[in-house]
Formats: C-alpha cells, sequence, structure tokens
C-alpha cells in the first residue's frame, strides 16, 4: 500500500510490517563486534534523506547518568545546578526536560525542591525501575513523566535479563502499560540500541509501543540509548551502528515522531557530540546531554556543546544565556571540587588560550584571526595569551593589555618600552633553563615594576 507524503510530495509505501524475529541463539554480531578486536565500521551504501524536525531540543541527565561517575550531589548543589540549567535554557524552554533519581530521600528532596520553583522548563522528570511501587511513587511526587528501562540488544536480552526476545518484548508491553493505567508518561530507553537486531527486534517493538500509545492516547516517548558509543555518522554505514539508519527506521518503519524521539549518546569512541547532531538532522527532535559530560565511562554527549551545536543549525540562540556556561564551569571547579580539563571547549581555563607567538600577533592586530567568536561576550571568557619562550613580544603586549584591562590609547603596542622589558625577562628564564609557562602572578609582578622604572625615568 503507498499514499502520498507531504513530507517529500511523493508517493511512498505507507504500509511496512516488521514482525519481531525470534531466535534461538543471540545476534550479537560478532563481525562488527570482534571483542578481542576494535569494532568494525561496515558500509552497505544504503543512504537515508535528512529529515530535521520542526522543533528541536536539549534534555538533560545531569541528575542521573551524571551521578553514575562521581560523587552524589547534595540537595543544595542539585537546585543551584537546576537553577543554572533554567537561566541557561532561556525563556523558550530549550532545555525542555532533567531527569531525577528517585531511590534515595536526598533525591526526593531536590526533585521537590525543584518543583517547588514553579519553573516550566526544564520539566522535572525521573528514571526508575519498571514496577508499580516506583510508577506510584513517581504520580505520588506529582511528576508526569519517568524513564524506563528497556534494553534491547541480545547481549542483554540473552545474556543480562535471559529471556527469547518474545519473552522480553511481552514483558516491556506489560511494564509500559502498568505506568500508562498508573496516570504517568512512559519514556523508553532502548538500551544499547547500537548492538541490537534493528528489524528483528527494535522496529517491532516500537511499533508495538505506537500502536499501544494509539490506543491508550498516551504518548509514549523512545530514547535510542547508544549505550557503548557504537554510533557512527559515516554516509551508507550499516545498521545498527548507523545513527542516521536508526533515526529513519524508528521514524518510517517503525512510526515514531520526532517529537516522540531522542538520542542519548556516550563518548567512548569521542563521537558523543557528533552523533548527537545527526540525531537532530536525521530525525530525533531531542537529544539528551549531562554538564560538562560527566557520565558513565568516557561521560554523556556535553549539554553546552550542544547549545552550541543547537545555535550553528538554527541561526539562533533562541535566547539561551550563554554566559551561564561560565558560571557553571566555576561552579564545577570552585564549588564541587572538580577539575575540568583545561582543553575543554567552551569550559576549560585554556580553551580560548594560545601560546604560539605567531597567533598572539595575529590576536594583536584583529582577535577574529585567532579566536573562534567573541568569547568574552558569549561567555564572559576574553581570549588571553599564555606567556612561554614562543610568545613574542606580541604575545606580551597582548597579555598585558587584556590583564590589565587596557584599551584604546592606554593599551600597549609590541614595541613600547614596557613590554621590551617583560619579553627580556622572560628570554632570561628560559635560556636558564626553564620549561615551565609563565605564571600570570609572575608577569603581574614583572610588568608592574617595569611600569614604576619606566614612570621614574622619565
Amino acid at each position: 500500500m503507498f499514499g502520498y507524503s507531504k513530507k517529500s510530495n511523493l508517493l511512498e509505501n505507507t504500509q511496512q510490517d516488521f514482525s519481531l524475529i525470534d531466535v534461538k541463539d543471540p545476534n550479537l554480531y560478532r563481525d562488527f563486534f570482534p571483542y578481542d578486536e576494535v569494532p568494525k565500521v561496515v558500509f552497505n551504501h544504503r543512504v537515508v534523506p535528512m529529515n530535521v524536525p520542526e522543533n528541536i531540543w536539549i534534555t538533560d541527565t545531569t541528575f542521573r547518568d551524571g551521578q553514575q561517575s562521581r560523587e552524589p550531589y547534595t540537595v543544595n548543589q542539585m537546585t543551584h545546578l537546576f537553577d543554572l540549567i533554567h537561566k541557561l535554557s532561556g525563556p523558550k524552554g530549550i532545555i525542555r526536560m532533567s531527569e531525577f533519581f528517585l531511590y534515595t530521600r536526598k533525591d526526593q528532596e531536590a526533585v521537590y525542591k525543584c518543583l517547588e520553583k514553579g519553573y516550566e522548563f526544564p520539566e522535572v522528570t525521573s528514571w526508575i525501575r519498571a514496577s508499580k511501587k516506583d510508577f506510584e511513587l513517581v504520580k505520588e511526587i506529582g511528576l508526569k513523566e519517568t524513564g524506563i528501562l528497556v534494553s534491547c540488544s541480545d547481549y542483554h536480552i540473552f545474556h543480562k535479563m535471559h529471556m527469547t526476545r518474545h519473552q522480553a518484548l511481552d514483558h516491556y508491553i506489560a511494564v509500559v502499560r502498568e505506568c500508562i493505567e498508573t496516570g504517568v508518561i512512559p519514556r523508553c530507553h532502548f538500551e544499547d540500541i547500537t548492538r541490537a537486531d534493528f528489524y528483528g527486534f527494535v522496529v517491532p517493538f516500537a511499533s508495538a509501543l505506537m500502536e499501544l500509545s494509539r490506543e491508550t492516547g498516551v504518548p509514549i516517548k523512545i530514547r535510542a540509548c547508544d549505550t557503548l558509543g557504537y554510533g557512527v555518522t559515516y554516509p551508507g554505514t550499516m545498521l545498527p551502528r548507523s545513527v542516521q539508519g536508526i533515526m529513519y527506521g524508528l521514524n518510517n518503519h517503525a512510526g515514531v515522531p520526532s517529537e516522540y524521539l531522542e538520542w542519548h549518546g556516550h563518548n567512548d569512541f569521542y563521537r558523543a557530540v557528533n552523533n548527537a547532531t545527526y540525531a537532530w538532522l536525521y530525525g530525533a527532535s531531542g537529544v539528551n546531554c549531562s554538564l560538562l559530560g560527566i557520565g558513565e565511562r568516557t561521560g554523556n554527549t556535553p549539554l553546552e556543546a550542544m547549545i552550541m551545536e543547537y545555535a550553528q543549525l538554527k541561526g539562533t540562540l533562541d535566547g539561551m544565556d550563554t554566559t551561564v556556561i561560565t558560571d557553571i564551569a566555576e561552579y564545577y571547579e570552585k564549588e564541587l571540587g572538580y577539575n575540568i580539563p583545561p582543553m575543554t571547549p567552551f569550559v576549560g581555563k585554556n580553551f580560548n588560550v594560545t601560546r604560539a607567538g605567531i597567533h598572539a600577533d595575529g590576536l594583536l592586530k584583529n582577535e577574529e584571526i585567532y579566536n573562534i567568536f567573541d568569547t568574552e561576550k558569549l561567555l564572559r571568557r576574553p581570549v588571553r595569551i599564555a606567556i612561554s619562550n614562543t610568545s613574542g613580544t606580541s604575545g606580551i603586549a597582548h597579555w598585558i593589555n587584556s590583564y590589565f584591562h587596557l584599551t584604546g590609547e592606554a593599551a600597549v603596542e609590541k614595541k613600547d618600552k614596557v613590554v621590551e622589558i617583560v619579553y627580556n625577562w622572560v628570554n632570561e628564564q628560559y635560556n636558564d633553563g626553564r620549561v615551565t609557562v609563565i605564571t600570570d602572578g609572575e608577569l603581574e609582578r614583572v610588568t608592574l615594576d617595569a611600569m614604576k622604572e619606566i614612570d621614574e625615568n622619565k
């Protein structure tokens, strides 16, 4: 059967039936994932069309997945970070949801305090075990939605749950139905989707959920979880690793609307940001992130990175206050004692610091030459120069102007006497065997001494 598609303005196949394929032995895709070798990327040259939803957004898992790899946050820390996420999200609520654990009294207290703030965005949601008792807890607290773990690869179905595919699907449907009967919207976390039999289990399961959604009138959301970071975005790659293929199949074969579809990625192979962006481009409205990417193993998709991806794709920040990213980074370092790697984009102390003398010369002439954007305006992080034996007089001049906030006629140039004095002192340091970068404190002292000496000799 075929029908007319308003998306493509073409006649398309509208009836595709993918039945669950039960198997005696688990399909572990050993050709893709030989455990004693690096995983393989396999191509079949099938390319699916880009399908960007009208609206895209970010969801947050800082207080759920983000708590699984660090010391648990206190209630005050969670509520403060929740305030910062709200402020960062802006008036349009681009950061739409934030999920919490409900296991402990501390987690529950944090949820209550965040709910008391009355923010429309981010909406407070939960992640629970799939039991009626936990569903009742979600409803009692006053949450509208909860995440439910529904593992979908044979690694999990056979080796963790000790079920067949049919048993797993029947079990999951019963759990989701029970959640709906309790009065809570289910968000089904398709764990390990990038190692799952896509047409033999994922599509039939997602189709069954969409049928249940139509039957009950309740939106059933699906979170596609790239649990081990196996997703890839190369054109023409095979399932189950193809991010585009997963999004296309869930949209078109299982009939999952974009607004019900969310991507949750991990960074095991350095692909978290790229994979999340492609999930947007190929059909998911939501991407799930955590602050600074903190999460299981190598971490989740960094929320601050997806803020920047959103702005690049949409051509606007839509009211998001990116200066809050700096507030968040400072809070993690000063209040939580978390060490952010200095080269981390947007939040590391050296992300917009240059050491090369030729780069410093360019910055002195025009900041745009070597800075990614106006980091002072967007992040309250002025571009900086780190002084070493390669910085040159241009680097010294830029450092002095930046550190002492000298502008206009007050700004120094690379030929000025104070720059010459500081430059000579730096060279002496390295000629005497120094190998470390000069600190700001040292440079401040030497610069002030040089300025004093110049004034006395006038």
